[in-house]
C-alpha cells in the first residue's frame, strides 16, 4: 500500500518550523498561549477534535455496523470543517521555541485493526495525492489507516490542550492540518461520499484501474464490487 503519512515527531523537545516557512497570515481570532484560560475559538477547535475521535473510537466498536459508512461521513465532515477554519487564521506561533514532550503516542492498531475489520469489502479506495501535481497513477489508500492516523495525529494536540497548552495545541493542529491529515481526510470524505452515491444513484462500484493496488485480498473484482454493494444497500436500507 502507498503510504500518504508524514514522518512523525520524535519524541522529546523538537524545534517548530520558522513562521517565515508557514503560510501567509491572514487575519483571525487572538490565540492565548499556554497558562492561560482557552478563548472560544480554542474551546470550539478542542471540541471538534475530541468529538471526532470519541465518535470514530465508538465507530470501530461495531455495535451498530449499519451506520459506519453514514457516521464516518458525518465525523469527518465535521472534522473538515474545524480543519478549515484552523486553515483560514493567522499563523498560530506558540509561546516555546521547542515542542514540550507530550510524552508516549497512544497505540492506534487496536483502532486500525477494528476499522479495517468493519470496512473490510470497502476499505481500499484510489485517490490521486497531489490535484496540482504532475499527472500520475491513482494510488491505493485504506480507510482504516487513513482514520486511525488521523486520530493519532489530533490525539497528539489534545495532549497538548489537556496539560494546558493552548497555543502549542493549536500550532498542532494547524501544522498538522496543512501538511497531512487534511489531504487525508479530504480523501476519505471523497471515497466515503462516493460509495452513498452508489448507492443512491444505484451505480456500480467499477472495478480498480489496470496495475492499481487492491492490496491482493483473494477476490475478483466482481466479487469486491458486489460485497461493497450489498453492504452499502444493507447500510442504507434499500433491497438488492
Amino acid at each position: 500500500m502507498s503510504d500518504r503519512t508524514i514522518n512523525q515527531q520524535p519524541h522529546g523537545p523538537q524545534p517548530h518550523p520558522e513562521p517565515e516557512a508557514q503560510a501567509p497570515h491572514t487575519h483571525g481570532p487572538h490565540i492565548h498561549g499556554h497558562g492561560s484560560e482557552p478563548d472560544d475559538f480554542a474551546v470550539q477547535i478542542a471540541d471538534s477534535v475530541e468529538s471526532f475521535v470519541l465518535a470514530v473510537t465508538e465507530v470501530a466498536k461495531g455495535d451498530e455496523p449499519g451506520s459506519a459508512v453514514s457516521l464516518l461521513l458525518l465525523e469527518v465532515s465535521q472534522l473538515l470543517l474545524a480543519g478549515g477554519r484552523l486553515g483560514a487564521i493567522e499563523d498560530v506561533v506558540p509561546e516555546d521555541r521547542f515542542e514540550p514532550d507530550a510524552g508516549p503516542e497512544p497505540d492506534g492498531e487496536q483502532l486500525r485493526e477494528r476499522l479495517a475489520e468493519l470496512l473490510a469489502p470497502i476499505d481500499v479506495y484510489h485517490e490521486v495525492f497531489d490535484p496540482y501535481g504532475p499527472p500520475e497513477k491513482p494510488n491505493a489508500f485504506r480507510i482504516s489507516d487513513d482514520l486511525a492516523g488521523v486520530v493519532s495525529e489530533l490525539q497528539h494536540g489534545l495532549t497538548h490542550y489537556r496539560e494546558g497548552r493552548v497555543s502549542e495545541a493549536l500550532w498542532w493542529w494547524q501544522f498538522s492540518y496543512l501538511s497531512n491529515w487534511g489531504t487525508t481526510c479530504t480523501a476519505v470524505l471523497r471515497a466515503l461520499q462516493s460509495l452513498i452515491a452508489h448507492v443512491r444513484l444505484d451505480s456500480p462500484i467499477g472495478a480498480a484501474p489496470d496495475g492499481a493496488d487492491t492490496d491482493d485480498d483473494g477476490l475478483t473484482d466482481e466479487q469486491l464490487e458486489q460485497q461493497a454493494g450489498d453492504l452499502m444497500a444493507a447500510e442504507l436500507g434499500l433491497g438488492r
